[in-house]
């Protein structure tokens, strides 16, 4: 790679990277907040929504590359318009062949990172993170508990305690078996244990209401009780944006892997629009620019639509590839000379 080229290139990545981050952090926050909702039901602390959100940033990487190439390179050849560096690469002699060299770097790299992100790392990673965000909304860890709560655990159970430190006091269990339950303990462990809840009571008291007229008293000082968690669910994977290449083969999911591969073509026509209508024939004022981000806007809401939309695997193929064909046409049939 030629000097003027890696400059150019680096320019290009330079711009994308800081896109990158401003779309990412924003991405990322929002995503963060969203999280944190969690903590007002079940009380997890912030450390563990933290460490979950890290997990969306492939996903959400995956979905803004589209976002950071359109205004990467908007910025990237604003600012070598303005401080007049193209024009001294044609006044060299150069023309566009240092600027599509370099152009053409960076469009492989981009297409090996949206590969390898939309087919293997982002679905490989969102799963993770699907199973980590489901164990939290699907168990309560009562260790993490910081304050005094009245918590609905099912349909017929209710738990009141206090705690202090890391005991359980004053322990309060409404319960309906074949009868209306009350516990009452003075101390108490819980724990969950997959699709049950364990509850060790210590010097208390169960009351069994019998009928209106009539309950059952044992006092206790050791007491297990064992109830079921109806809540509980198994994991079920439905999500097909945690399934990789090799899940879709196996599956024959194949619609799966041309709405990921149409990502990256629509990335690839988007930099062959702004190479041709933009960067060969030297145009970079404000309202060629919006026709750039007018069509690029256009391509990827069509994109989506096309997600969206229960089509065929085939007529799917078919109109990305016409798609493509007509692009490719419209720009070399429709190129200018600088």
């Amino acid at each position: 790679m030629k000097k003027i080229d890696k400059y150019i290139f680096l320019e290009i990545l330079k711009g994308c990277l800081l896109i990158l981050f401003i779309f990412l952090s924003i991405s990322w926050l929002l995503q963060f907040a969203r999280l944190i909702s969690l903590t007002n039901l079940i009380q997890v602390d912030i450390i563990t929504i933290f460490y979950l959100s890290m997990f969306l940033i492939p996903n959400l990487i995956s979905i803004i590359i589209p976002f950071v190439i359109i205004f990467g390179l908007i910025i990237t050849f604003i600012k070598l318009h303005k401080d007049k560096e193209i024009i001294s690469i044609y006044s060299l002699g150069l023309s566009t062949n240092s600027l599509s060299r370099s152009l053409k770097y960076f469009t492989i790299l981009i297409i090996l990172i949206l590969l390898s992100f939309n087919f293997y790392i982002s679905p490989k990673i969102y799963k993770e993170y699907k199973l980590k965000e489901f164990e939290i909304r699907n168990k309560i860890d009562f260790e993490k508990i910081v304050i005094s709560n009245f918590l609905q655990i099912n349909k017929n159970t209710f738990l009141d305690f206090k705690k202090d430190n890391q005991e359980f006091k004053e322990v309060f269990i409404k319960f309906s078996e074949n009868n209306d339950n009350l516990i009452y303990a003075k101390n108490a462990t819980i724990i969950q244990d997959n699709d049950f809840f364990i509850f060790n009571l210590i010097d208390g008291f169960k009351i069994t209401i019998i009928n209106d007229n009539k309950i059952e008293k044992l006092e206790f000082e050791n007491y297990n009780l064992k109830i079921k968690n109806n809540k509980f669910k198994t994991f079920d994977n439905f999500d097909k944006n945690t399934f990789n290449i090799f899940d879709d083969i196996k599956s024959k999911n194949y619609l799966n892997i041309t709405h990921k591969g149409a990502d990256v073509i629509f990335v690839l026509i988007i930099i062959l629009f702004f190479y041709f209508k933009n960067i060969k024939v030297y145009r970079f004022d404000f309202y060629y620019l919006f026709i750039f981000i007018t069509f690029s806007s256009i391509l990827l809401i069509l994109n989506q639509l096309l997600k969206n939309l229960e089509i065929s695997f085939l007529t799917n193929v078919l109109i990305i590839l016409s798609i493509l064909i007509c692009s490719i046409i419209y720009f070399i049939l429709g190129k200018e000379n600088v």
